[in-house]
């Protein structure tokens, strides 16, 4: 039933999607993201629907979509210039075989982020592409969120709608991830014409963010506490009357402390030293690995690259495990091929300093024009123009929020942070379209209008 269900969809958006090639795009932000297909016992599980939807989308946009005024963004070019860069030390790797496998979907990563720009030509398409990726992401998240207020969850164990440690449905990515959004979700709460803001859309939203802050209990991430953290740090920036917020966020936690799992308050605690923890002292023997190893290799050793890595480390204690004390004497551990946990290192090792480089660039680059269009279109009184300045905010919050949380996992390539990063370029470039064609600037004097509802797939 499965799959009788899901070739009925794809063949009704193959059916739509020939008059309305954005909806191609829209069904591959979803499949990239939540994989449906890995639902399926066989049928679907062994066609690449993935790849499929890929070339449709981008032979329906040049087939039938109007191009009249397509434009480019100068991260555009950048992330042309790291997909050639990633291409070369391809096959240039230490590990030709494994190092193809994860180019396999790391290039649809990138041109899609390059591609996924040029559909972004009006307002109702930023806010259709906002409202996959978060219904997307929240598939994953509610399951999530219900079995950890179920009582469910653990380091490792909590099921992410799918038994796979792969892409958003490994705990510590989707625990980013989620924190990431929360500020994309209110935002849509404020300023979402496709379903508009009532009390359905309100109570929806505010679950859906309070499922998100369940994933570092459910997932028991240490680094999605970090990234709640930086979220309750940058919401100071929209609050009004900030010694109440912090007030308040600081009452909360505290009285949410007694109801925590046990297993969760004793891992988090590893945070704060960490030779105590295998797991944390394996990463920093990891990092100086990788850092030794750029050194004599400064333009990287391709993807997989950390598998050669054979290392010695220390702890103070046998490591976390809630059903075994620590112990004070110190213990040496052998470990081979540890991943990188880290972005930074992973382009560091993989791609060598001009990869990271380029990496860091496209990033900073993106957070900057968020905040030149935040404060650009943040006092203007035009109600057509009023979603921007938040959007702009929500996106670079967002952003900041992955840079942070990136520091503890590999997701330098993750498909929907790059997703995230086309949705900023597509904002960029529809501001500067719509002030390059009419000369047109943000008023400050003319009263707030209620943008209507869109009726038209394509309305501006």
């Amino acid at each position: 039933m499965r799959d009788i269900a899901f070739v009925a969809f794809l063949f009704a958006f193959i059916g739509l999607g020939f008059r309305k090639p954005f909806l191609f795009v829209l069904c591959f932000c979803y499949i990239d993201i939540v994989a449906p297909q890995r639902l399926s016992y066989f049928l679907i599980n062994s066609i690449p629907i993935s790849l499929i939807v890929f070339g449709l989308a981008i032979t329906g946009w040049l087939a039938v979509d109007d191009k009249s005024d397509t434009r480019w963004s100068g991260r555009q070019f950048l992330l042309v210039a790291l997909l050639v860069y990633c291409g070369l030390t391809t096959m240039q790797a230490d590990f030709p075989v494994e190092a193809a496998d994860k180019w396999s979907w790391v290039w649809k990563a990138l041109i899609w982020a390059i591609f996924l720009p040029l559909t972004l030509r009006t307002k109702l398409r930023i806010e259709a592409l906002a409202l996959i990726m978060l219904l997307s992401a929240a598939s994953i998240a509610i399951a999530g969120g219900i079995k950890t207020a179920a009582g469910g969850g653990g380091y490792g164990t909590l099921q992410l709608l799918l038994n796979e440690n792969y892409g958003l449905y490994e705990g510590s990515i989707m625990s980013t991830v989620g924190i990431a959004i929360i500020p994309l979700i209110l935002w849509y709460r404020r300023h979402g014409t496709i379903f508009p803001s009532d009390w359905r859309v309100t109570l929806f939203c505010f679950a859906l963010c309070f499922a998100c802050m369940l994933l570092p209990i459910g997932t028991q991430a240490r680094t999605g506490l970090v990234c709640l953290a930086v979220l309750a740090v940058l919401s100071l920036r929209a609050v009004k009357n900030r010694f109440l917020y912090i007030a308040g966020a600081g009452l909360l936690a505290i009285a949410a402390i007694p109801f925590l799992p046990q297993s969760f308050t004793e891992r988090m605690e590893t945070i704060q030293g960490y030779k105590a923890d295998q797991s944390a002292s394996t990463r920093v023997a990891v990092w100086a690995w990788t850092w030794d190893y750029a050194k004599e290799n400064p333009f990287g050793g391709g993807f997989e690259a950390y598998i050669q890595n054979r290392l010695r480390v220390e702890t103070t204690g046998s490591g976390y495990d809630p059903d075994q004390p620590q112990n004070a004497e110190a213990t040496v551990h052998d470990e081979q091929s540890r991943a990188y946990h880290s972005s930074y290192f992973e382009m560091l090792g993989e791609q060598g300093y001009p990869g990271l480089a380029l990496w860091l660039l496209l990033h900073i680059v993106g957070i900057a024009q968020m905040e030149r269009l935040r404060r650009r279109y943040l006092k203007t009184r035009r109600g057509e123009e009023q979603w921007i300045a938040p959007l702009a905010t929500a996106l670079q919050h967002g952003h900041i929020i992955y840079m942070v949380g990136s520091l503890f996992v590999g997701i330098a390539f993750q498909p929907f942070i790059y997703m995230m990063l086309a949705l900023e370029i597509g904002l960029s470039t529809y501001c500067r379209r719509r002030e390059q064609e009419a000369g047109w600037r943000p008023l400050m004097a003319r009263p707030a209008q209620v943008p209507a509802r869109h009726s038209l797939p394509d309305a501006r």
